[in-house]
């Protein structure tokens, strides 16, 4: 579909893509949408630990000391007013909620030996996660008695508007029955899953840390206090019966108690601004680290249109949520996976509109990247991917250094099938010339996400521009262009199939063969028959992020300049044919210097932040000699993400929220991972990094309110 209009308009997106909302209403009933091409690979937990298993230790010494409880201003409650004496409720200022919060904010979480398993969920009846954790140590089921949270809860669950920093809704921490049923009979919601085996239950921690928490309810403007009471004489009915229910079967139990807020939240807008996530009004204040909008930003900044040739550009869909649309450019390219090609006919319109006195704004869709398959590509297809690039050019290139645009309507196959000379060089062929804008136009090639759909054509065009082969295109548009890109096996396997072709038809190839230099098509790198289309993500100049097979092909590798690997539980095959595991440990092999982390597997069990030092240390003496670091595990989602995320915590001076975000983006299509016990190392390690740098532990956001919004963004993502 083609347009032509006098201004460019806001760009819709594509049906099955949806960008995600901007929202902060993770409720069940805001789920915000995924972002397009996004997916959650599977991670192997690895072998069911040994009932002896020692756990490493989870960190070096620290300065930061460690109680058996967390303390509260919350507790004992002796300068609080009773609301309600059965069960006990009391009543609470806005400005004692804002100073709880900012001390338990500082209060070190306890080490993670003393909550895991517990955090994982235990369900009574669910043998394999018990067989796994617990085996015959039934002490580990017990709710530990080092957590004390505080859990902010809203009656009414509306949480688009008059939202505190960590609220929940009534109805995700208790039963269904106890929000309308009898009164003495509420009860929190049993999270732990019944069935399964799962080491990333996020979507569980805040209804357990609820219950090991003090319980604050508000309300908003529309709010009448009596049901704010009501809500809270629940939960104080819901812990009372928990209590109960634990001593019974012989386990200490906590004192936890519930408060009410009876005063307005205007109060809270007004002298406790910085607790506020969503005003009365539903605005976001930016008061609160909102994960949904953080990642969003973090991509529009690596993503942002760059120039890959001459006026030509790739970048994400315009989304006037962060910016107005780009009024420099004049075409708007949109590689869609519903798009056709355009025909003839249409693009010798969109090229005569150009021309006209008004100077329109011209838009129109092109196939996205995975949708043109070998071997079974048509001869057209290929064809209109042809014309496609000579279109561009000519667009993009004055009556000075343009040639005659020319559609592309020769017989489209694979490199033996195009006409080489005795000299193995390629021959250019035409077809008819077609009359060309007169004026270089400004061309924006994009897609929802700025770096999926957008890379077939990209990479086409790109390698048409410069006549490049795909190896050279794939890694020039890479490490000189500094593009980060998303191709599929199936586009790297086109491209190969037609290199010939494309470069047949590149102005600048032809060039160089009219010029009289000897021109012919190389061989094929030895890194491209193992790729997949995919390079490992690139979270810093210095340090990638990838998978296994990204560590396998050491040629690969190279191309990239990477010349340091990180190995976190698995080791890459080329280096142990040749290499003891003794000499690889701190070792070097082929060319490439190699840290590995042994005996870690993906099975919440083991622990990474005894390692971090070590890692981090060899990544930055990367940074110094100017050599790039590829940190790896299997599927370079979680035991890897996880020394990434250390590594953008230490050296970039982030909150463990902030660096997840940025990581995230930049892993592209898919998504991290890091389990539940790596992600409460990663808070541990921020309280670490702030004691080093000479300031007081203190959380940006807290485990319950980190793991709720982590599960809500994986939601969309997730296997029903």
């Amino acid at each position: 579909m083609a347009t032509i209009v006098e201004q460019a308009p806001t760009l819709p997106s594509r049906p099955t893509t949806p960008p995600p909302h901007l929202t902060l209403n993770t409720s069940l009933r805001g789920t915000p949408a995924p972002i397009p091409n996004k997916h959650i690979p599977v991670c192997s937990p690895g072998p069911t630990p040994a009932v002896s298993l020692n756990t490493p230790p989870t960190s070096p010494p620290t300065k930061i000391p460690t109680s058996r409880s967390q303390l509260s201003l919350l507790y004992p409650v002796e300068n609080f007013t009773k609301i309600l004496e059965t069960p006990v409720v009391y009543s609470i200022e806005p400005s004692t909620v804002a100073d709880a919060l900012e001390y338990q904010a500082t209060q070190p979480l306890p080490d993670p030996k003393q909550v895991f398993p517990w955090l994982h969920g235990l369900h009574a009846d669910n043998a394999i996660q018990l067989a796994f954790f617990v085996a015959r140590r039934r002490a580990l089921r017990r709710v530990p008695q080092s957590l004390r949270g505080i859990t902010l809860v809203k009656a009414g669950g509306e949480l688009s508007l008059a939202r505190l920093k960590g609220a929940v809704a009534p109805e995700e921490i208790l039963a269904t029955d106890s929000l309308t049923g009898p009164i003495q009979q509420s009860r929190f919601i049993d999270p732990d899953p019944r069935d399964g085996f799962s080491v990333r239950n996020f979507q569980i921690q805040a209804c357990k840390m609820a219950t090991v928490s003090d319980i604050i309810v508000y309300g908003d403007e529309t709010t009448h206090t009596d049901e704010v009471i009501t809500l809270a004489q629940r939960f104080a009915w819901a812990q009372s019966n928990l209590q109960e229910q634990l001593h019974s079967i012989g386990w200490e139990s906590g004192e936890f108690n519930t408060f009410a807020v009876q005063e307005p939240f205007r109060s809270f807008e007004v002298n406790h601004p910085d607790i506020v996530a969503i005003d009365s009004n539903g605005v976001v204040t930016g008061k609160v680290h909102d994960f949904f909008t953080s990642e969003r930003l973090e991509m529009a900044q690596m993503t942002g249109a760059s120039e890959i040739a001459p006026n030509v550009f790739l970048g994400p869909s315009p989304d006037p949520t962060f910016s107005p649309v780009d009024s420099a450019f004049d075409v708007f390219i949109e590689a869609s996976d519903l798009a056709q090609i355009p025909d003839h006919k249409t693009l010798d319109e969109l090229a005569a509109a150009l021309d006209k006195p008004e100077r329109p704004t011209v838009h129109f869709e092109v196939p996205g990247s995975g949708s043109i398959l070998p071997p079974t590509w048509s001869h057209a297809e290929v064809d209109g991917l042809m014309n496609i690039c000579r279109w561009i050019w000519d667009v993009t290139h004055d009556d000075t250094n343009r040639e005659p645009m020319e559609h592309s309507d020769q017989t489209s196959a694979g490199a033996e099938e195009t006409s080489i000379d005795k000299d193995g060089d390629t021959e250019m062929t035409s077809a008819p010339a077609v009359q060309a804008p007169d004026i270089a136009r400004k061309v924006l090639i994009h897609c929802p996400d700025g770096y999926t759909e957008s890379s077939l054509l990209g990479l086409t065009y790109f390698m048409y521009a410069h006549g490049l082969t795909v190896a050279d295109a794939w890694v020039k548009l890479h490490r000189e262009y500094k593009r980060n890109f998303f191709a599929y096996s199936t586009d790297a396997a086109l491209l190969t199939s037609i290199q010939a072709r494309i470069l047949a038809e590149s102005p600048v190839w032809t060039s160089r063969k009219s010029s009289g230099s000897k021109v012919s098509v190389p061989a094929d790198p030895e890194w491209l028959a193992k790729h997949d289309g995919s390079l490992p993500s690139r979270v810093l100049p210095y340090m990638y992020l990838g998978n296994l097979a990204h560590a396998n092909n050491a040629p690969l590798l190279r191309e990239l300049g990477i010349g340091r690997i990180v190995s976190v539980g698995e080791r890459v095959s080329w280096a142990d044919r040749s290499t003891t595991p003794t000499k690889i440990e701190g070792g070097s092999h082929d060319g490439f210097e190699f840290v590995v982390v042994e005996n870690v597997q993906d099975n919440g069990v083991d622990s990474l932040m005894g390692e971090f030092e070590r890692c981090l240390d060899f990544i930055d003496q990367g940074k110094e000699d100017g050599i790039a670091t590829l940190v790896h595990c299997r599927v370079g989602v979680s035991r890897s993400a996880t020394i990434c995320i250390a590594l953008v915590m230490k050296e970039m001076g982030l909150t463990f929220p902030q660096a997840y975000c940025f990581v995230r983006a930049r892993r592209l299509n898919v998504i991290i991972q890091p389990h539940l016990r790596f992600t409460y190392e990663l808070l541990k390690w921020e309280e670490e990094l702030r004691v080093r740098r000479g300031e007081p532990p203190r959380r940006e956001l807290e485990w319950a309110t980190v793991t709720r919004e982590i599960a809500a963004m994986n939601r969309p993502y997730c296997r029903s």
